[in-house]
């Protein structure tokens, strides 16, 4: 049980990849391409999967598989019109054939309903003429089926005929293939003729029952390229032997002369002396065809499969950990080298610098082990904005781009909540209903724009629509209604924008299934910052609305800014910080209440000391003498006071929560090169949240009043 509980997790993670396949199939039908080979991408994916469901017995999903597939094949021999409707219907199956393999595979229930409905439609689809015969069933242990062959009649003109030698070796059984899957997608083609060859079989005292001896010799006549008939291979390439062999192309009349082979149905084992030699020489006439065929029409070149090999993600943990220690390893050996005083020689300066290269290359490359791209989220995406459309009552499509930008596997899994929200909002709030949408001059039919981009070493995720923007005058309204805001301030666009992360905030004027409890932006927000993003908003009224998201690569180390506060040694994450600065005096301004304002480039920002906030003692210092870091939080600009700059390096994450407990303002920490453990700060914790009493030293009126006086003097 143990063997067939891996091959079926194997092929619920193959699944994953057709899957992926499909949508990506179908959203270029969307699109508009309804080139043959679209088609048949979508076609082979769902085939693959109802091959392999029946091995395991999925009936469910086999008989939906069986009616998709058949809508697919009516769709590429020409008898359906891949119309708007039609397209969108594939969707909706393709989303129902998902939910099937994902039921499947955690053995909960599905949704009959959903299931039965679509079911329908499709079926409805194909027709009288068309219904969908009764396909044979696997049997999870055990396979009874009735394989009738064809008969091999004339050939029509234009069509090529194949031979195909096919002997599987016992990977392809271990790995959860079926022969008699790749048999009738072969069937699909054309008009096939099947014998198997019993000569490998041994005896029953040499009989492994995990050995593979079987092989078959297959006569197909199709109008297909060779391209196609390789391409129902491909999935098994490389466990088995294959060889496929054009006898005989286009022409009319008898084009095979093949011998008459017997019925399966009444075929025996002790039969197999007698079987027909299928080698057929090709004539002359054959063989002068073949060549200039080749010159007037080549084959499409076939991909070689991709070897990939599927790692434990704890094993790779394990080994990103390892090679943390390692980068911290060469840092101190560098500081212990130049803490010692050896004369740093040219030899010993490159041996540390080499060390120091190949240890950043051995990071790189273990970091790539996590990274993925965003297709697979982004795929899910589209069923998001189908989904939200339908419920708003809208036309909505979702565009994207960037879809092969690598990220950090657990990023992507930490993003799939915030991207739907925000999906589901940029269609629910920011997009017009199709009447205003015309009044406005617009398409009916409304964009969200979902794009990934590297930018300076991190990961720029945007979400544009093309709606009717935020409303402005309405946000601060329902804040003031709320409570949220007094109703005498004076607040800038940008900082009306930040409204919509407010805890509670929502402008949804009732409760629906989309919208309107108030939760939502603020839990965008905040599941961004645990993944040491950020988030930022631009809207024009009347033109639609962006949403920015900056997200680091991995999770495992970080660009930092390594700071000074008295004797202490902190880290301030680089992405947040815009410039440092040594604030002149005329440029600092107090406030009544001891606040102090930096005036940077036309705007007046709060001044936060560090240490002051995080309760550091440390000797009093003028601001005029300290160095200000001018960072983004919370989509606002703070200047952060520090003692003094020491350093730009790339610093190993090591988790505070899970070794010791949370510290507000503090994100993490890090490990440098003197073996000293250094604080990594939350920019945004620091910007919100106010000194504490125990944690965190409020000033007191003497502190500010002498402070206040040695700045005077």
């Amino acid at each position: 049980m143990a063997a067939l509980d891996a091959i079926r997790a194997t092929f619920f993670e193959e699944c994953e990849d057709l899957i992926e396949a499909l949508n990506e199939g179908l959203g270029e039908m969307a699109g508009g391409d309804h080139g043959g080979e679209t088609v048949n991408a979508v076609f082979r994916a769902v085939h693959s999967i109802k091959g392999g469901a029946g091995s395991f017995g999925l009936n469910d999903l086999v008989g939906f598989a069986h009616t998709f597939e058949t809508v697919l094949d009516r769709i590429r021999s020409g008898d359906l019109e891949p119309a708007d409707e039609l397209i969108a219907l594939l969707q909706r199956a393709g989303d129902v054939l998902a939910d099937l393999v994902e039921t499947a595979r955690d053995e909960s229930p599905f949704d009959a309903a959903a299931v039965s409905t679509t079911s329908d439609a499709l079926e409805a689809v194909l027709g009288e003429e068309g219904a969908v015969e009764e396909e044979f069933v696997f049997d999870a242990v055990g396979a009874d089926f009735d394989f009738a062959l064809p008969d091999l009649d004339d050939d029509e003109p234009g069509s090529t005929t194949y031979t195909i030698a096919f002997a599987p070796r016992r990977d392809l059984y271990a790995t959860g293939h079926e022969p008699l899957v790749l048999i009738e997608a072969l069937a699909d083609l054309g008009e096939i003729a099947v014998a198997v060859d019993l000569s490998g079989l041994p005896g029953i005292d040499a009989f492994d029952w995990e050995g593979s001896y079987l092989a078959w010799e297959i006569t197909l006549v199709s109008s297909e390229p060779e391209g196609a008939v390789r391409e129902v291979f491909e999935f098994v390439d490389g466990l088995c032997d294959l060889e496929i062999t054009v006898v005989r192309s286009g022409g009319s009349g008898d084009a095979t002369g093949l011998p008459e082979l017997p019925d399966l149905d009444d075929f025996a084992p002790d039969d197999a002396a007698d079987l027909p030699d299928l080698s057929v020489e090709p004539s002359p006439a054959a063989s002068a065809e073949t060549p200039a065929r080749e010159n007037a029409e080549p084959a499409p070149a076939r991909k070689d499969a991709r070897a990939t090999l599927r790692v434990d993600v704890d094993r790779i943990d394990r080994l990103i950990n390892t090679v943390g220690e390692l980068i911290i390893n060469q840092a101190m050996i560098t500081q212990r080298v130049r803490e010692i005083g050896v004369p740093l020689t040219p030899e010993i300066a490159t041996d540390l610098d080499d060390y120091k290269q190949l240890a950043r290359e051995v990071q790189e490359g273990v970091m790539g082990l996590r990274t993925q791209p965003v297709k697979q989220l982004f795929q899910r995406m589209t069923r998001i904005a189908r989904e939200t459309a339908d419920v708003a009552g809208k036309s909505a499509q979702l565009v994207i781009e960037g879809e092969e930008t690598e990220v950090d596997k657990k990023v992507i899994e930490k993003l799939a909540d915030p991207l739907t929200h925000m999906i589901r909002n940029s269609i629910d709030h920011g997009l017009e209903v199709p009447e205003k949408r015309r009044e406005a001059g617009k398409p009916e039919r409304g964009t969200v724009k979902l794009t990934a981009c590297y930018k300076s070493g991190d990961v720029l995720i945007r979400i544009a629509d093309d709606g009717a923007g935020l409303n402005r005058p309405r946000i601060r309204q329902i804040a003031i209604e709320k409570g949220l805001i007094p109703a005498d301030v004076d607040l800038s666009d940008a900082e009306i924008d930040q409204l919509l992360f407010r805890p509670g905030f929502s402008t949804a004027a009732s409760v629906t299934s989309l919208s309107g409890r108030g939760v939502g932006m603020d839990v965008v927000r905040t599941s961004i910052a645990a993944l040491g993003g950020r988030i930022s908003i631009a809207s024009t009224p009347g033109e639609g609305s962006v949403f920015s998201i900056l997200l680091p690569l991995t999770l495992a180390v970080l660009d930092g800014m390594v700071v000074r506060l008295g004797e202490e040694t902190m880290v301030v994450p680089i992405a947040c910080i815009e410039e440092a600065i040594r604030p002149r005096k005329d440029d600092l301004s107090r406030l009544g209440t001891g606040r102090t304002l930096f005036f940077n480039r036309g705007d007046y920002l709060p001044v936060i000391d560090l240490a002051e906030r995080l309760g550091h003692p440390t000797r009093a210092k003028k601001l005029t003498k300290k160095t200000l870091l001018i960072i983004q939080s919370n989509g606002s600009r703070v200047a952060l006071a520090v003692d003094g700059v020491v350093d730009k390096r790339q610093v190993v994450i090591k988790s505070l929560a899970k070794n010791y407990r949370h510290i507000a303002g503090i994100s993490a920490a890090t490990i440098l090169g003197d073996g000293k453990v250094a604080l990594i700060v939350d920019p945004d914790g620091i910007a919100e949240d106010p000194p504490s009493a125990g944690s965190m030293r409020s000033r007191t009126e003497d502190e500010t009043r002498r402070e206040e006086k040695k700045d005077a003097a």
